[in-house]
């Protein structure tokens, strides 16, 4: 049944998806974290929740786009469901921002592939990048996916390997004329601090930690068999998947150095996670053994939601 639903791409798996996304947004924020919001933030929260409903196109778009995955509904559907996993994110714009931005780098990044226009994707996906640090310092690390990039499709133009210090300095230069026409030019000491957590966990609610563990041990594994079986993927998409398997690595390092209370940097992991589980389960031709495995798949996140929520 729900491959029926999800493997195809149609106009109501959007509906279904956004809907839910939506719903469970609001739902956590109001009924499990009862936030109270004045007008100003309502405002913000609203901005928000259109910028992350507008991640689930984007990812479509990156997997479709760059053929990692086939003609369906998969990436996306796990995407969402891993919001289900990790409620907690929804209420950390800063993540939700970070994660964003980062995304529109991963698209410029992974469509190098055509060898066309690279200076300006590279210049681009560069620029993007610099602009989620803003939101994490440590989102930085990012540019080593550009580097990776660069080496991956055009290694032998010098010119691409100078083009993320034009844009640098680009920020640079924008960002240092802001912070003095708006008098804080402290921003840059007191945001790249560069902090390790000394609690690697959700929050000090030991279920919290052990998801958070369990999920990381589960995508490290999945980043693995990426590597492994990289002949399944056939050879064009080779090096697409070693950029999400890269991006998976340095979100995950992210989120075991910055994930403390209130900081959620797992949502980055979100994207890499789902475009690789969706690559798995159009491996399988065995109907009822994919069906199976996308039971599971769904069903797991919302029982870890209900028994989280029922022991708290």
């Amino acid at each position: 049944m729900i491959s029926s639903v999800f493997g195809k791409t149609k106009p109501v798996n959007y509906i279904i998806l956004l809907a839910f996304l939506f719903i469970l947004y609001w739902y956590v924020q109001l009924v499990l974290f009862q936030f109270d919001f004045d007008t100003s933030s309502l405002v913000i929260q609203w901005l928000i929740i259109g910028l992350l409903l507008f991640t689930v196109f984007l990812v479509n778009f990156i997997v479709r786009r760059n053929q990692i995955n086939e003609s369906n509904s998969y990436a996306i559907l796990f995407y969402v469901l891993l919001f289900v996993l990790f409620p907690e994110v929804v209420t950390d714009n800063n993540a939700i921002l970070c994660s964003f931005f980062v995304l529109l780098a991963a698209r410029r990044l992974i469509s190098i592939r055509t060898l066309k226009n690279v200076p300006q994707k590279v210049f681009d996906a560069s620029l993007w990048i610099m602009i989620s640090s803003f939101f994490y310092d440590w989102a930085i690390l990012f540019m080593i996916l550009v580097f990776l990039s660069i080496y991956f499709y055009a290694p032998k133009s010098i010119k691409n390997w100078l083009i993320p210090l034009v844009a640098f300095f680009t920020i640079g230069l924008i960002l240092g004329s802001w912070l003095v026409l708006t008098n804080r030019v402290e921003f840059l000491q007191e945001h790249y601090v560069f902090s390790i957590s000394s609690e690697i966990n959700l929050s000090s609610y030991w279920l919290s930690q052990l998801k958070l563990n369990l999920f990381l041990a589960f995508v490290i594994l999945a980043t693995l068999f990426a590597f492994i079986n990289l002949t399944r993927f056939g050879h064009g998409r080779i090096i697409s998947v070693r950029i999400i398997a890269s991006f998976l690595i340095i979100a995950i390092f992210i989120t075991l150095i910055k994930t403390s209370e209130g900081y959620y940097p797992v949502i980055l992991t979100f994207f890499p996670t789902a475009a690789i589980l969706a690559r798995y389960i159009e491996v399988f031709k065995l109907k009822k053994l994919k069906e199976i495995l996308l039971f599971a798949l769904v069903l797991a996140p919302f029982l870890v939601f209900v028994t989280e929520w029922i022991l708290k």
